[in-house]
């Protein structure tokens, strides 16, 4: 990040609840339910007074919708990076997910391990690279504002606790992110600082 005297603010939301074409595991992109949408609607009303400079999103379609809802209720425009994608799921594509198969590489995540690696897709330390990238794009395009970040509860509970430096990488193992949570952070000259999670003040 360049010139953290007028850094970002960065509120990171988790997308709307959000139903899939098929029950098998894949990378497609899912598109919001009726409860999904409201969500989104309750998140526009929750971001109203921050003064939102922008809204950016991951390029799936759950996150997408999300951000698109957000941003017409705000009046601003959308920008889509796929470095806010939810990490992929590899050779578990099309298989039933039972048993979890990203439950031993994310609980090495959160460990301390980042160079544990899904099977077929992104170890976590490409993961926080590839999203720790797209948020200093951010930071240096919104210095002085607010913005808005839509992604995905799973990359966001690793990427953001890596990337927070006040934060433990184990911070997210009894919190998770909700549909259309919030993580709001700042940065300064060390980099990002998590000021909440989920509703919480950190």
């Amino acid at each position: 990040m360049t010139d953290l005297q007028c850094a970002a603010r960065v509120f990171v939301a988790r997308h709307g609840e959000a139903v899939y074409e098929s029950e098998l595991l894949s990378d497609a992109g899912g598109w919001l339910t009726t409860l999904g949408r409201e969500q989104a609607r309750l998140l526009a009303e929750a971001m109203a007074n921050e003064r939102i400079a922008r809204v950016w999103t991951s390029d799936m379609a759950r996150a997408v919708q999300t951000g698109e809802i957000v941003a017409g209720a705000l009046g601003v425009d959308v920008v889509v990076r796929k470095g806010l994608r939810e990490f992929g799921v590899g050779d578990a594509a099309g298989t039933d997910g039972v048993p979890d198969p990203f439950a031993a590489t994310f609980a090495s995540w959160l460990a301390g391990d980042l160079a544990a690696r899904i099977p077929g897709a992104e170890s976590g330390e490409e993961v926080v690279e590839r999203y720790g990238a797209v948020l200093e794009e951010i930071a240096d395009a919104h210095r002085g504002e607010s913005v808005l970040v839509v992604s995905h509860g799973g990359v966001m509970c690793m990427a953001l606790s890596a990337l927070a430096r006040n934060l433990a990488l184990s911070h997210s193992r009894d919190l998770p992110m909700p549909n259309c949570g919030v993580v709001a952070l700042e940065g300064d000259d060390d980099g990002w600082v998590a000021r909440s999670w989920a509703g919480t003040t950190l």
